[in-house]
């Protein structure tokens, strides 16, 4: 179980109550009581209305939707009659909201759209975009995430406008919330953090105790159980003396989350059963669903699978009817691992394939996701995949495991090479659906290569009396260009249970035992400890290339492609070392590729590259950076080995290197749209939080600080059959389920099908070396071979890994 699917439906949004306060006990009027309202005169009619809206609020604020209901349609009447608008916009408001609770979402859209439109049109500001903010939520509710942000800032830029901090403050937590469900949680915590500081000085005490929850949600996603605790136990403080029984209900059951993943069962399922009582008494069916859901998964930990499946199958049947998606695919997950753990795994198989189709659905283009959001809110659902490979491989069915194993990779990147594709050829259907193995085995064949894929398999453990997730498998792949196909398996459950490690920390301590550091001294990492180097190079040998290493080609000549996984980016496939002691790339021509329908796109890039120049940019005058957070920016280091290596490698294409100041940002993106090959050598900046702000340092002019990114370069259009990132880190990013979000995605979504890209800071002068050689090589050899030979040659005048092995092939080979 993926601990999101237990959590992330349990935070509240602040949605906006418009309402004008009068006194607090107001009884509702009768039948008779409304004739006569409506024969009064216009002020005391007035008069009543407003009594309506606030008793209306009051009875909304104790959960009595109803009845709220009820009071805002009698004031509605009396304001439309008098031709009172901004009090229609006002009370349309409230009954949006009303019908947003019960679940009943197009009778909310509705009456929210009316209270917009009205608003709009008598130029009511205020009333404008507290409908925005609660469109936002109702999108946001249905899955809708691309529209609910859009709503939310246009909400946030009236508020803004009209200097209403509390509006303001409502509209920035929202925003985080939407993030918060993309499975961006540091920007959700930094916008709940500056929303709840508004709060608290506002004395909002209401909207100060939401904040603490979401806070509380966002600390648990991330595992810092006693922070969460302690911000859910504040808010449960504050809404208890307010009465608020909705929001006490979901803190209830957050609470009862934690205790879940802390081993504690009795008591989760204490909360969660408050929790579900306080949801059916105010008669709030999301709430009932959830907690349901919470439950089920509480006794399926347990062993209990029948009441697991009861529960599971009623909180399914509450998302279906109230048009919840995202609660529909997460019930239908904790179902499929519940029939998967019982044994039975044609209904985990079913349960499991309806969930994906409600993911892709949320992440589909009608979504409005932007392709950095659709990233995030895979890294959400991603588990369904993963969970669903295990269930076919336990039923012998391997192919069709790959097929999900590459369904469940890069699809964002896919859908952007997708639209890119067909937007340059109105001709080409746009082919963002996953591939078939029939499909697969022609890329192969295509590429004439041998296409090896991985899947990480992470189930539940109890370790040290709480429940977590740690790697239990890892599912191996391997694609020949004849069409064959052999699945293996590696068992990763010894690096945690004997050698006190994880997959992610032995691919960390091996690239630490190399012995990194900076080109020009930008960085600096220990030296190179030659036994722990050839021990942990010849370990993840063991797991990623021993048990298929029968299968791979017998030829060195033979290119073999890797398609990693999570922390399998960051290996250095060359350098891995079998029991002989013997060098991957000594055994093979390696290239990688972040899934196997990306080789679709470069392949189709390939055959639309230019004749254009050769651009080759070494040494530029360098920028100032921050490279400390908190401390002042400095000059990058020159790069002299780099100065030559760019000067040599002019050389043989009979061109100019651009040097020092003439290696502008500004003229080197206008250059670098024209030109077929592209190299640079220069310092590399890795961001490993968004990614986008990796970038390639170039001479800053008055125009720009010289920093070009990866978020630059993804809205270029270029035509290069080749470019090579001669510079530290720039295969590196932020990792993803969906791969690297960083600058060889960039350059590859720009039109680029190979890209050469480094794994960590390289060294100035063994780089130096090696790219000549390569550019020496590629006269007569295509990019694949030319690579591994100059890796060779580098090899025996610089021996240890750290000074050939960092870069890797992206792509095409030819």
């Amino acid at each position: 179980m993926n601990k999101m699917f237990c959590q992330k439906k349990y935070l509240t949004y602040l949605s906006y109550i418009m309402a004008i306060c009068l006194p607090l006990t107001i009884n509702l009027p009768k039948p008779l009581e409304m004739l006569q309202v409506l024969a009064q005169t216009p002020n005391s009619r007035k008069e009543a209305a407003e009594k309506l809206l606030q008793q209306g609020r009051e009875q909304y604020q104790a959960s009595q939707f109803d009845a709220a209901l009820q009071s805002w349609q009698q004031a509605l009447v009396i304001y439309q009659e008098i031709r009172d608008y901004e009090n229609e916009v006002k009370v349309l408001n409230n009954i949006g909201l009303a019908y947003q609770v019960k679940g009943e979402y197009d009778s909310a859209i509705n009456y929210l759209e009316r209270s917009l439109g009205i608003a709009k049109k008598i130029n009511y500001r205020l009333g404008a975009a507290r409908a925005l903010g609660n469109l936002g939520i109702i999108y946001q509710d249905k899955g809708d995430y691309g529209q609910a942000i859009d709503y939310h800032q246009q909400n946030l830029a009236i508020a803004v406008e009209l200097k209403d901090n509390q509006s303001q403050a409502k509209a920035v937590a929202n925003i985080g919330l939407v993030y918060y469900f993309l499975g961006d949680v540091p920007t959700a915590i930094k916008q709940y953090s500056q929303a709840l500081a508004i709060f608290r000085n506002l004395a909002d005490r209401q909207s100060e105790a939401t904040l603490l929850n979401n806070l509380g949600l966002a600390y648990s996603a991330i595992g810092n159980y006693s922070n969460a605790i302690q911000n859910y136990q504040q808010a449960l403080m504050i809404i208890q003396a307010i009465k608020n029984p909705q929001l006490e209900g979901k803190i209830l059951g957050n609470l009862g989350s934690i205790y879940y993943f802390l081993g504690k069962y009795p008591q989760a399922i204490d909360y969660q059963q408050k929790w579900l009582t306080i949801a059916r008494a105010i008669v709030d069916p999301r709430s009932e669903g959830d907690a349901l859901g919470n439950l089920g998964l509480t006794y399926s930990v347990q062993g209990n699978y029948p009441q697991a499946i009861n529960y599971q199958q009623q909180s399914l049947a509450i998302a279906r009817k109230i048009s919840d998606q995202l609660g529909e695919g997460q019930s239908l997950n904790n179902l499929g691992l519940t029939f998967f753990k019982s044994g039975n795994l044609s209904a985990a198989e079913t349960n499991l394939y309806a969930a994906i189709n409600i993911w892709e659905n949320l992440r589909s283009p009608k979504s409005k996701l932007q392709n950095t959001d659709k990233v995030s809110l895979f890294d959400t659902q991603k588990n369904t995949y993963a969970l669903l490979q295990q269930v076919l491989v336990a039923q012998n069915k391997p192919d069709a495991a790959l097929e999900i194993s590459e369904r469940g990779r890069a699809r964002a990147f896919v859908e952007l090479l997708a639209s890119r594709s067909f937007n340059n050829n109105k001709n080409v259907v746009n082919p963002a659906r996953s591939l078939t193995i029939e499909e697969m085995k022609q890329i192969a064949k295509t590429q004439n290569s041998t296409l090896v894929q991985y899947s990480i398999i992470r189930e539940e453990f109890q370790v040290s009396g709480k429940l977590q997730f740690q790697e239990s498998e890892l599912y191996i792949w391997v694609i020949k260009p004849t069409g064959e196909i052999t699945f293996r398996k590696a068992d990763l459950k010894p690096l945690w249970q004997k050698e006190n490690t994880n997959l992610e920390k032995l691919v960390s301590m091996s690239r630490q035992s190399i012995g990194v550091r900076g080109r020009g001294g930008l960085s600096v990492s220990p030296k190179p400890d030659a036994p722990k180097t050839k021990q942990r190079l010849s370990r993840l040998h063991q797991l990623l290339i021993q048990p298929i290493a029968d299968v791979l080609p017998k030829q060195d000549s033979e290119k073999v492609i890797f398609i990693p996984q999570n922390e399998l980016f960051l290996v250095p496939f060359p350098a891995l070392q079998d029991e002989q002691g013997k060098y991957l790339i000594q055994k093979h021509t390696i290239l990688t590729a972040p899934a196997i329908q990306v080789l679709d796109f470069t392949r189709q890039q390939k055959l639309g590259v230019g004749n254009g120049d050769v651009l080759i940019v070494g040494n530029p005058t360098m920028p100032k950076v921050i490279l400390e957070p908190g401390k002042p920016s400095e000059k990058l280091t020159s790069l002299p080995w780099a100065e030559k290596e760019a000067r040599e490698i002019a050389a043989k294409f009979n061109t100019q290197a651009l040097i020092g100041n003439k290696a502008t940002k500004t003229t080197i993106v206008n250059k670098m749209t024209q030109a077929r090959i592209i190299h640079f050598a220069t310092h590399g900046l890795l961001d490993d939080n968004r990614g986008l702000g990796s970038a390639i340092a170039l001479a800053p002019s008055s125009t720009d600080n010289g920093l070009l990114t990866a978020e630059e370069i993804l809205n270029l259009k270029l035509n290069a059959d080749l470019v090579v990132l001669s510079a530290c880190d720039t295969g590196r990013g932020r990792i993803t389920g969906d791969g690297v979000i960083g600058l060889s995605r960039s350059l590859i979504s720009a039109g680029t099908p190979s890209v050469i890209v480094s794994l960590w800071a390289v060294d100035d002068n063994s780089t130096s070396f090696l790219m000549t050689e390569f550019y020496k090589n590629i006269q007569q050899q295509d990019k694949a071979t030319a690579l591994r030979q100059a890796m060779l040659t580098t090899m025996q005048k610089y021996p240890q890994p750290i000074n050939w092995a960092a870069f890797t092939l992206i792509g095409e080979s030819k």
